[in-house]
């Protein structure tokens, strides 16, 4: 989470002083070295670049996942998609937004810096983002290792509600976060750092960490490993059962699903540990702030995964591989259409995990 820019470079660091009883943070602005700003300058048109790139190939994904009716079988990956490619358009609009410079003034100046400058629109998608891909590894951890049950128990208004919550949580989260402890000074837009105390800055770091990377690394490893039990028994009982073309597709499909979302939860798990890591110190260590050539470096890994996140859709989800493989022109003869073949393993597939669990 960065705050916004000025003509000159400017870092915000938080003292603390006590008045009374009171512990009261005030917003120390220091000038900077100019080639700072250097750097400031380049991040934020690489962060540009990145969005450009994400918000199109994101584009491209779910008009993928639509044109081969993914989006309804699989409800939670197209919001996981379509929250990744929010993510990119609000950080090309910011980011845009942030090399203009912009002096604020009165109430305009006042809630353009709450909910562009300060980028709480951005991440309220990134982190419903999160929460989303921990519905999708839930999802996919209870059709593959509790079929029968998730078969009789899991219903479309529950998909649909965990849609609703992912969304609801990046705002519940962010929004707050964002009018405490961002404001504007000097015509200038700071987010994230004039805290009540140190106390309850360094708190709010270490439960950031802590809920938004560590339990969700734990949940991945959990459900994935799991996950990976249950297709490698499912593949025993269609080998005891004799092979079979259908057979074949079945575990072809599911082996698809699973592959891209841990391929997915795994690059989120790496590209996201420098930032939080740098969070966290930040939040502990009062001399770091969001103005760094360190968090340049780490914002800069972690937002590039809504950008690589749709290469790894194209290649790993079979029904959204052939669909961008149709939209190449020499390669359209050879994709064949097998709907009915879809439809078909699938159901085999489901009698088989039912065999596998029996």
């Amino acid at each position: 989470m960065t705050d916004g820019n000025s003509d000159e470079h400017l870092s915000v660091v938080t003292t603390t002083e006590a008045v009374g009883d009171v512990n009261q943070t005030a917003a120390v602005i220091v000038a900077t070295s100019s080639s700072s700003r250097g750097i400031e300058f380049y991040f934020e048109c690489a962060v540009v670049i990145i969005g450009v790139v994400g918000t199109l190939a994101n584009a491209l994904i779910l008009y993928a996942l639509v044109a081969s009716k993914q989006h309804k079988k699989h409800v939670l990956i197209f919001n996981q998609n379509a929250l990744d490619f929010l993510s990119s358009l609000f950080l090309l609009i910011t980011y845009a937004l942030k090399l203009c410079n912009f002096y604020l003034i009165g109430l305009g100046g006042y809630w353009f810096c709450m909910l562009i400058l300060s980028e709480n629109l951005t991440w309220c998608v990134i982190l419903a983002s999160k929460a989303n891909l921990i519905f999708v590894t839930i999802e996919r951890y209870l059709k593959a290792v509790h079929y029968i049950w998730s078969k009789k128990k899991l219903r479309k208004w529950m998909i649909y509600s965990a849609v609703a919550l992912a969304w609801i949580s990046g705002f519940v989260h962010v929004t707050p976060l964002t009018f405490t402890t961002s404001g504007v000074v000097d015509g200038v837009c700071y987010g994230y750092v004039m805290w009540k105390s140190r106390v309850s800055q360094m708190a709010y770091g270490i439960f950031y960490f802590l809920s938004h990377y560590v339990i969700i690394l734990i949940i991945f490893i959990f459900c994935y490993w799991r996950i990976l039990i249950a297709i490698r028994r499912q593949a025993q009982v269609m080998t005891d059962h004799g092979p079979s073309t259908y057979q074949a597709q079945a575990n072809q499909i599911q082996s698809s699903v699973v592959k891209t979302m841990i391929l997915v939860s795994g690059f989120y798990a790496v590209s996201d540990l420098p930032m939080h890591v740098y969070y966290l110190l930040l939040n502990i260590n009062a001399n770091l702030t969001l103005l760094d050539s360190g968090y340049y470096a780490s914002l800069f890994i972690s937002i590039f995964y809504f950008c690589a996140n749709p290469f790894i859709y194209a290649t790993k989800f079979d029904p959204v591989k052939r669909v961008l493989l149709r939209l190449i022109p020499w390669k359209k003869n050879s994709v064949q259409p097998i709907e009915t073949v879809e439809i078909t393993a699938s159901r085999i597939a489901g009698s088989r995990t039912a065999q596998a669990h029996d």
